[in-house]
């Protein structure tokens, strides 16, 4: 079955000597590359949206969150599913000098949960709870409790293309809480134009990736803790640079 290869100088030298019979060292392998500036052993991620109103949308999305409308409330809405409750092993290890903290890689794993949270983009502040399920019962839950946070204004929701988020009930709910709500879809595969998803990030790395977790209700606890903490005490705008401007770049003839 075919495969994808990623190879470095050594892997390059012996294949060259196998399928060629010529015998060059790691080392001028490795030379040879860099006069190319061929680095093969390095690799990015790349994201691409297949959406063709990607442009439309990612401006749309920009101005709202560099010149939101006066007196309006943005809000960026999305799931974090399926976070594992894991008890570690063994106890953690804090840091001390010298040394870095460590933490356990076996675990046990204790259920999962999911989180539904909406951040404010002017004040960094987050809503959120959670919940056994995803579903579109549990998300509509969460919208009227955030209605009853933001009871008057324009509220502006950005947010994804899952499927419960689409849809007539939207507009209906909208109906019901004065046509104040409008709902701002982020280009399909372009999660990254969501902040909630940096703040989601802030989470994984300060809570869960290495938490340490003997049940569900620990981790809730810990999860719910961190959102009071970080309004209380870290809320900030994120400081957004992209402004949806795209160049075009020709390679020279």
């Amino acid at each position: 079955m075919p495969f994808r290869n990623i190879w470095n100088r050594t892997s390059l030298s012996e294949a060259l000597w196998q399928e060629t019979g010529w015998r060059l060292s790691a080392s001028e392998v490795g030379r040879i590359l860099r006069d190319a500036e061929l680095r093969p052993h390095r690799m990015r991620l790349w994201l691409h949206s297949p959406d063709p109103r990607f442009r439309e949308l990612v401006r749309i999305i920009c101005a709202l969150y560099l010149r939101p409308p006066a007196g309006a409330t943005v809000l960026c809405v999305d799931e974090k599913t399926c976070i594992q409750a894991l008890e570690r092993r063994r106890l953690f290890q804090a840091a001390v000098p010298g040394r870095v903290g460590r933490s356990e890689f076996e675990y046990i794993r204790h259920g999962t949960r999911n989180l539904i949270a909406a951040l404010d983009i002017a004040t960094g502040k987050v809503f959120g709870q959670c919940r056994k399920r995803r579903t579109a019962k549990d998300l509509a839950a969460f919208m009227e409790q955030l209605a009853r946070r933001y009871p008057t204004g324009e509220v502006y929701i950005v947010w994804d293309n899952l499927n419960i988020h689409c849809g007539d009930p939207w507009k209906h709910f909208s109906a019901r809480h004065g046509g104040r709500f409008h709902f701002v879809h982020t280009p399909k595969h372009a999660s990254w134009m969501n902040q909630i998803e940096i703040w989601f990030s802030i989470l994984h790395r300060r809570v869960l990736k290495h938490g340490d977790f003997a049940n569900v209700d620990q981790m809730l606890g810990a999860i719910l803790g961190f959102i009071a903490h970080w309004n209380r005490v870290e809320a900030h705008p994120f400081r957004w640079t992209f402004r949806g401007r795209f160049t075009h770049h020709r390679r020279a003839a």
